[in-house]
């Protein structure tokens, strides 16, 4: 069963995690898949579950040898031509079996990491349905305006914003340095809008904007919701894939495969792999 974990607060003690016999604790980012959009004044795509220990929460301990690190893909959102379902996002997962895993953004007006905003005049998705502490995401705002404009997926920091004038704006993300490098991920997808109206901004973080707009790849951003107009901007957004950060003190060996992955070193020593693809993480 996956830790709860706890941003700025607790020891890895406290969960009875030590930093002997053949495993090393580290700290973590897990990002999940943003959820899919609807298209026709479809919904924003929910965030994907963002969690992180950096920093000073409870970090995870990894075994030694290999640790296989699953980054979830983002869900597709509904297409008119050709004709598809909107989806949620995939879960991230670190170890197998599971140490630790972020739940996949919510697809239009269903729960998740964070939830899908709704299609007017439905509610929105609800959010952290991992019902982790601090929670891994909010819930997508609801449709509204006369059934015409629709909300906000939820994004890691805020949730989406309910349809009103326009369609709803998606929640906001969350800005991590555990790589040395702020950056914002995990923003919901903007409400898709009727012809005359316009599209809810996408939350900072990856979400997408309508009409059509991608979450941006390995930030877990939801996809934007579509409008009214003839094809191809009638299409939801599709949501953008994860991303797994691990920090490890500087004496830990990392290696991480396959090539599209990364491990660097921080400026204090600390060794930092960074996966925006499925892999395996080897820890020496």
């Amino acid at each position: 069963m996956p830790l709860n974990s706890t941003r700025g607060a607790g020891s890895s003690k406290g969960f009875g995690l030590t930093a002997g016999a053949g495993g090393v604790l580290v700290d973590y980012l897990i990002v999940a898949g943003g959820g899919g959009a609807g298209d026709d004044r479809g919904g924003g795509g929910g965030a994907g579950g963002y969690r992180t220990s950096f920093p000073g929460g409870t970090q995870i301990k990894l075994k030694k040898g290999s640790n296989v690190i699953t980054v979830g893909a983002g869900g597709p959102g509904t297409k008119r031509s050709p004709p598809t379902s909107l989806a949620p996002g995939f879960a991230s997962e670190i170890g197998s079996p599971v140490i630790i895993s972020s739940t996949a953004g919510g697809a239009q007006g269903s729960p998740g990491g964070s939830g899908g905003g709704g299609y007017a005049p439905n509610p929105g998705g609800t959010g952290n349905v991992g019902a982790y502490s601090p929670p891994e995401g909010n819930d997508g705002g609801a449709g509204g305006g006369g059934n015409y404009l629709a909300g906000g997926g939820g994004g890691a920091g805020t949730a989406g914003t309910a349809g009103g004038s326009n369609g709803g704006p998606g929640g906001n993300g969350l800005s991590s340095s555990i790589d040395e490098v702020a950056t914002t991920r995990g923003g919901g997808g903007g409400g898709g809008f009727h012809q005359g109206n316009s599209p809810g901004s996408g939350g900072t973080g990856g979400g997408g904007n309508s009409p059509d707009g991608d979450g941006t790849v390995n930030t877990g951003g939801g996809g934007g919701g579509g409008n009214t107009g003839p094809a191809p901007v009638r299409q939801g957004g599709n949501g953008g894939s994860g991303i797994i950060i691990l920090r490890a003190p500087g004496t830990t060996g990392f290696s991480a495969s396959p090539g599209t992955n990364t491990v660097t070193t921080a400026p204090n020593g600390d060794k930092i792999a960074t996966f925006t693809v499925s892999g395996d993480l080897i820890v020496s």
